[in-house]
Parts: C-alpha cells; structure tokens; sequence
C-alpha cells in the first residue's frame, strides 16, 4: 500500500503530514456539479428561508457524494423523480423544484439546468412528461 503525503500549509509554517490515501482518493473522485451558481442564486436569495437553505446544502452534499458506478441516484435521494430515459431527474427541494441532468464521464458530472418554484415547474412544465421532452428537445438537451 502506498502512503501519500502531502503538505498543509499554515501561514508560513508548512507541516509535513501523511494523509489517509482512501481518504484522499473518495476525495479525488467526488462527484463534480455543473450549474451549482443556479442552487446557490436561489440559497442567497431566499436566506430568510432556512430549512430551503439547508435543503440546498444537503442535495448539493447529495450530488457530491454520489458515486454512480456504485448506486443509483434514487437510493441516495427519495424525491428523485426521473422525467426522461436520457438522465433527467427532478428533486424535490422544500417549495422549490430543481430540474437536474445527470451526465457521467469517467470523473462523473452532474448539470443543474432548471430551478424554479412549483409553480414556475407547473408554468413551465405543465406536470406532463411530454412537455418536459419538448422543452429539453427545445433548449437542446435531447435529439
């Protein structure tokens, strides 16, 4: 087993330190979040609004911790609602609800490409599958 060992660096005292290699490789292949400013617009924009707040921490500790070789997004979030076969889901997030697509490469990616309230969803959307595929097919998500 190979020992990793890295330097921390505090003000102008580095210190020599040996960290925890399967520490560091879970670290190493967390899942990476396209579009997280849109998460965090609406995080800063209601800040009143707390349990919203800590709804959008733990779904982006969700995303970030998900490791898809190994589970399925449904086993980690309940409120994933799959819209369409190409990877699509929608989370439930308190009043909000939060279109995401889910990419995965060798490092793993996940894009946030709607949010909105429930009723921006139901403008938007309709709650009809068949409109969900033509604003992705629209916006050039899908072919």
């Amino acid at each position: 087993m190979y020992r990793i060992f890295g330097y921390i660096c505090f003000k102008k005292n580095p210190k020599k330190v040996r960290i925890n290699t399967e520490l560091f490789y879970n670290f190493a292949r967390r899942m990476r979040i396209l579009g997280k400013k849109k998460l965090l617009k609406v995080k800063k924009k209601n800040i009143g609004n707390k349990k919203l707040c800590d709804e959008i921490d733990n779904l982006i500790s969700s995303l970030e911790n998900f490791k898809p070789n190994e589970q399925s997004i449904s086993d980690i979030r309940k409120d994933a609602d799959c819209v369409h076969n190409d990877g699509f889901y929608f989370f439930n997030i308190n009043i909000h609800r939060t279109l995401i697509m889910i990419e995965f490469d060798e490092e793993g990616e996940a894009t946030i490409i709607w949010v909105g309230t429930h009723k921006e969803y139901e403008t938007t959307f309709k709650n009809n599958k068949a409109t969900i595929k033509k604003w992705l097919r629209k916006n050039n998500y899908i072919d």
